[in-house]
């Protein structure tokens, strides 16, 4: 017993002695120096690699922040004891070196005086050169007194779903923010302000708080393929927001470039029941290719004007209560219809005053429809 305690006494001051006499020890090092060793390996400490996605981000916010401005919009209500001011903040973003701007609508509607603060914080004075009110779209403008960058826009007619998208603006004024997401889902229809419909909007899970009204959402390339508009629901981000898109924008900017009126969006005058195909068209004897079935044709519009018909009655399927009779909607400038979206998409790419041509099915047969659309109302769906 005593031999073995005296062997391992021999092994430890003979490991010692070596590691301390070796020339390329640490601990001979650390006796010499008087440093202490790392606790753990690698010696040298290593900063964190930025992903390709991340770098991305932090290139495209970079490039593009200093293109954001954020808009004060003051307005003057007369109440019972004289009039007061309020204040309502959005966001906007430079479309050229003119100091153009381009944000919502609504972010600058009622407004007695409109300033424009720039990321250095200067602030100007802006004049509101347009609007559209349809689109909730507003054009500005500040007299810059140095040069200004400005946002390329892109096209938002080649968007996809599950595409990245990134937002700058100043939710609830905190100014400089940057949310990063997903393109949800596209040609979605929601209820803007004074119960205005607002059709073909994208919807994003990018965060969008009150305060990134008019700011632009951004592709993955810097390019501005809509301007933020809404959220769902009035309690702020939920994963669910809304922006208009950049196209409809260039339809504005197009209509002041040349000098002509902003002529609204194209308006039909339908309440569709859905988009029926497969074995739900079979159950109504329509063609199995499918379309979009009308429930109802909107009295005075131009729908009504093109002889359309809508349901005459109703039936039962399964634990659904259809209304039929009216007419099946499969082709819309003599391309098919695919999804419940395509009267939006049509309507929405047109104006007042354009032609529209549809194919329908009625009573065993298709026929073409020439329709002259109208001007779209707040009321009407299509």
């Amino acid at each position: 017993m005593r031999f073995r305690s005296l062997l391992i006494a021999a092994l430890l001051v003979g490991g010692f002695v070596y590691l301390t006499s070796h020339p390329d020890s640490r601990l001979r090092r650390t006796f010499s120096t008087g440093e202490l060793p790392s606790w753990s390996e690698p010696t040298v400490a290593y900063s964190a690699g930025l992903t390709a996605d991340e770098q991305n981000n932090i290139d495209i916010y970079k490039s593009c922040k200093d293109s954001v401005v954020y808009i004060t919009s003051t307005v003057i209500t007369r109440g019972f004891f004289g009039n007061y001011q309020s204040q309502a903040l959005g966001s906007g973003f430079l479309i050229n070196a003119d100091g153009q701007i381009l944000t919502n609508n609504h972010v600058v509607s009622g407004s007695s005086q409109v300033e424009v603060t720039l990321p250095d914080q200067s602030t100007y004075k802006a004049e509101i050169l347009d609007r559209d009110q349809v689109s909730d779209l507003a054009l500005i403008k500040i007299t810059p007194k140095k040069k200004l960058t400005f946002l390329n826009l892109g096209d938002s007619d080649r968007i996809q779903v599950g595409q990245k998208v990134l937002a700058i603006g100043q939710p609830l004024g905190l100014d400089g923010t940057l949310t990063v997401g997903v393109i949800s889902t596209l040609h979605r229809d929601i209820e803007g302000e004074n119960n205005r419909r607002l059709e073909g909007m994208i919807q994003t899970d990018a965060a969008i708080n009150p305060g990134n009204s008019g700011g632009p959402l951004l592709d993955s390339s810097g390019n501005v393929i809509g301007i933020n508009t809404a959220i769902y629901g009035p309690n702020g981000n939920i994963g669910i927001g809304f922006a208009m898109p950049i196209n409809r924008a260039k339809t504005m900017l197009e209509a002041i470039r040349t000098g002509k009126r902003i002529v609204p969006a194209g308006h039909l005058g339908v309440t569709p029941v859905g988009y029926v195909t497969g074995d739900f068209a079979e159950e109504l004897h329509l063609p199995l290719s499918g379309g979009i079935l009308l429930w109802e044709v909107i009295r005075g519009t131009p729908a009504e004007s093109a002889g359309l018909r809508g349901a005459s009655r109703e039936v039962i399927i399964g634990n659904y209560r259809v209304p039929v009779g009216g007419d099946l909607i499969t082709a819309i400038d003599g391309k098919p219809i695919k999804d419940k979206d395509a009267i939006t998409r049509a309507t929405s790419a047109k104006h007042a005053g354009d032609p529209l041509t549809l194919t329908i099915y009625r009573d065993g047969r298709s026929m073409d429809v020439k329709v002259t659309l109208g001007a779209e109302t707040p009321a009407e769906r299509f």
